[in-house]
């Protein structure tokens, strides 16, 4: 028995050396992981369910318009847990592996001590039954050159010659390939209501949004107290929110007008009671261009910029970081994935320490 013991200690020895020798991440230890379904609705038919009809609808009862989430949980994790919420087009695979291969924000968070709970917004991915009638395209969208200048990767075939995507074929291919369309039509009071329902659950959380999940997550924070900080990598997409008759003027971009949405200055006092960072990289435009993806992100940035004007001077903490303006430079729309990921994470866990969140 002693030996056996020996020679298992030994191989334990072995196995961890050879990871520290070739340069492979420690292995990750985790408590606790498990996946559920939170918020949503059911729709029920008014008729008689007859046990020898057994695939009529009557009497039956439809589930649907939740959303999915996936979590897991460190040994001794901090106190407050990560919420990661996608974008558009996106669905939780966002924050997983990145499209060469490298491990993403799920797993260097885990690795930093955060629970991480990753969700599927209702009507995307693992949560796609929807209780609404809907004309949403289920077919493959031919939109890879579009998706290549809108999330700034380059001017297609073209890569930005700095760029932090990774340019192999392979990486490209499985970037294109993470998207998935949604089952119904985009609903981002639904979407918040099904975050604010997930952090009522698991308690005070660090919300962290991309694109389009930021307008849901500045929706959310009207929805619950549960919020201890927002973190937003390009915010984009409706709703922008700023307080009535402080609504900044639209910004005409080639890709189309980008305005903000007026709330009560009561409800806008909410985004005051936590502390708040947007993220955004590389390659917006400072002057109007016809390549659209530079130019929707000028007036993205433009936005952001007033948006945390306004929540400071209201007595809250918000802070703007534009990656080149600290030497940064390349990163695309989707900058917690690019080639230098552990870069922009080392800023998000500065930040975190800051305001003492990773306690």
């Amino acid at each position: 028995m002693k030996s056996l013991k020996k020679f298992f200690a030994l191989s334990l020895a072995l196995a961890l050396w050879s990871s520290i020798a070739i340069g492979a991440e420690a292995p990750l230890v985790i408590q606790e992981q498990g996946s559920f379904l939170i918020g949503g609705s059911t729709l029920k038919d008014e008729g008689e369910f007859v046990f020898s009809d057994l695939w009529s609808q009557s009497g039956q009862t439809a589930y649907g318009d939740h959303a999915y989430v996936f979590y897991q949980k460190p040994v001794s994790p901090k106190k407050f847990p990560l919420v990661f919420l996608h974008g558009g087009g996106q669905s939780k695979k966002t924050w997983e592996t990145t499209p060469d291969g490298r491990e993403g924000f799920q797993n260097i968070f885990l690795r930093r001590g955060f629970s991480t709970y990753l969700v599927d917004q209702p009507r995307r991915g693992e949560a796609g039954f929807t209780l609404v009638s809907t004309d949403e395209p289920m077919t493959p969208a031919h939109y890879d050159r579009t998706m290549f200048t809108l999330f700034r990767l380059g001017r297609w075939p073209e890569f930005y010659s700095d760029t932090q995507f990774p340019k192999d074929k392979e990486s490209l291919n499985q970037f294109m390939r993470q998207g998935t369309p949604n089952t119904g039509p985009l609903d981002f009071d639904l979407v918040a209501e099904s975050i604010a329902a997930l952090l009522n659950k698991i308690g005070p959380s660090i919300l962290v949004t991309h694109s389009q999940g930021g307008g849901c997550g500045w929706i959310t924070a009207l929805k619950t107290d549960n919020i201890k900080a927002i973190v937003a990598y390009e915010p984009g997409g409706s709703p922008r929110l700023f307080p009535e008759g402080e609504v900044p003027e639209t910004v005409q971009t080639s890709f189309g007008p980008i305005a903000g949405t007026a709330i009560p200055l009561e409800e806008f006092k909410k985004f005051t009671k936590f502390p708040i960072v947007i993220f955004y990289g590389d390659h917006i435009a400072k002057e109007p261009t016809d390549n659209y993806g530079a130019d929707q992100w000028r007036g993205e940035l433009q936005l952001g910029r007033k948006f945390a004007e306004l929540v400071n001077k209201y007595g809250g903490d918000a802070t703007v970081i534009h990656l080149p303006e600290l030497g940064i430079k390349g990163n695309t729309h989707f900058l917690f994935s690019d080639k230098n990921n552990i870069e922009v994470a080392d800023l998000l866990s500065k930040w975190l320490k800051e305001k003492g969140l990773d306690e």
